[in-house]
This record gives structure tokens, sequence and C-alpha cells, in this order.
């Protein structure tokens, strides 16, 4: 242990101590302040209550819960609705039905028909008016039914 001095007093040290806790207070309170979280609305509720309506009667098995759909979508289909027909929510369609393979194996398969329907509901409850952009995108797609159950 060493006994020189770093060049400040212990007043000084107690004063850098005191305005460091006081900034970090401010700043926790201004975070606590402007969290704004995953609230749940009225307005969420109501088209969580549609989307599992439209799921029950597409009779899905499995349902998500209330506060699952509310939790991802909020009131206002989160991510989904964020230009839902663009190259890159594409790609990633194409991606998922795809073979399997990597690089140069990698190649298109039909898919069920039902799986987009999951999404079609999705964007028709959160944001119709891009439903139409989405459909005529799904319905170039060559679907059948090939899963069974």
């Amino acid at each position: 242990m060493s006994n020189q001095s770093d060049g400040a007093s212990r007043r000084e040290r107690t004063y850098i101590y005191w305005v460091a806790a006081g900034l970090l207070v401010v700043m926790a309170a201004i975070a606590l302040i402007s969290y704004r979280g995953a609230k749940e609305s009225q307005a969420a509720s109501a088209k969580a209550d549609e989307l599992l309506a439209v799921f029950q009667k597409a009779g899905v098995r499995e349902l998500p819960s209330k506060d699952q759909i509310v939790g991802v979508l909020g009131d206002d289909g989160g991510s989904v609705c964020q230009d839902p027909s663009n190259s890159l929510r594409k790609a990633t369609l194409f991606s998922m039905i795809a073979n399997g393979a990597a690089g140069p194996g990698m190649r298109p398969v039909i898919t069920d028909s039902r799986l987009v329907r999951g999404q079609l509901a999705v964007i028709g409850v959160y944001c119709p008016d891009e439903l139409p952009d989405v459909q005529a995108f799904v319905d170039d797609l060559k679907t059948d039914s090939v899963v069974k159950g």
C-alpha cells in the first residue's frame, strides 16, 4: 500500500463523489420518467382481441395469449406494419420457404398455403391499408396443401 497522495485532497474527492452520485440520480430519474415500455392501452387490447378472434375463426389450435400479442404488436402492429412489402421482408420470407441448404444448393420449394395466413391476418387487423400490396405478393407465391394436419 502506498502513502503517496495522488494530488487531490480528501475534500476534493468527496466533492467529486457527490457530483457523480447526483448525476446518477438525475439520469435515473430521467430514465424512469421517459420510460414508456409496453403499456397496455385499450386500443392495443381491442386489436389483440380482434386478432385472436380472426385466429380462432381460422381454426388455429395453439393461440398466443392476449398479453403476448399486446406486448409484441402493441396498438400499431410494431415492425410487422413498417413497410411489410419492402424488399428485405420479401427476401426474408423467401429464405424461410427454401429447402434449408446453404449457398448454391439453396432452392425454393412449394410451401403450404397456410404458411402466410397468420401474417396476412396480423396485417389485416393492424395495418389494413398495407394488405392489398402484401396480398398481391403472396398470391404470386406457389403454394399448395403440402402439410397434413
